[in-house]
């Protein structure tokens, strides 16, 4: 990484962002192929061929947020990211930190423990994807969001121009 100031997001970190976004959401808000598909093994069943692909679709989305994960991360040390607004408290600085680390442990792990679970049969860890992962990613986002509208109509910082506009 350079010694530049980076002032907003790259188009691509931008790009990434909003793709992984609507790709998180795909899979958090339509996960019935998959639960379906899961149930009918867990309980000895055999899945028709519709039912597999309505899985498939859920087990690529998730790869795809892998992907788009990595990708940022990669971004992310090459490009570098703005600094954290200096209107913030220190521990609003330091929380915003913990929710973003957490977003990206996240995004990895769920991916992983789903690929552990939908192609190598690790049944603890589809339970583990499907119930506290799950749970967690939702409560991380609530709050990050929640960050992002704070820094927009309380502290009327950039932060969330600069994901947006850049």
């Amino acid at each position: 990484m350079s010694d530049r100031v980076v002032v907003g997001y790259s188009l691509s970190q931008r790009f990434l962002h909003w793709v992984t976004v609507l790709l998180v959401l795909f899979n958090l808000l339509f996960p019935d192929g998959m639960n379906t598909w899961r149930r009918l093994v867990r309980h000895g069943g055999t899945p028709s061929p519709e039912q597999i692909t309505s899985a498939n679709i859920h087990a690529y989305v998730g790869i795809a947020i892998l992907i788009a994960t990595v990708l940022r991360l990669a971004l992310r040390f090459v490009q570098g990211v703005p600094p954290e607004a200096a209107e913030e408290q220190a521990i609003f600085r330091l929380a915003a930190r913990l929710v973003h680390a957490s977003l990206y442990l996240l995004l990895l792990a769920l991916p992983a423990s789903g690929i552990a679970a939908y192609y190598f049969g690790v049944e603890a860890l589809g339970s583990l994807h499907a119930d506290v992962l799950k749970l967690v990613l939702w409560i991380v986002i609530v709050t990050h969001v929640f960050g992002a509208l704070v820094h927009q109509f309380y502290w009327k910082t950039d932060v969330l121009r600069r994901m947006t506009a850049g």
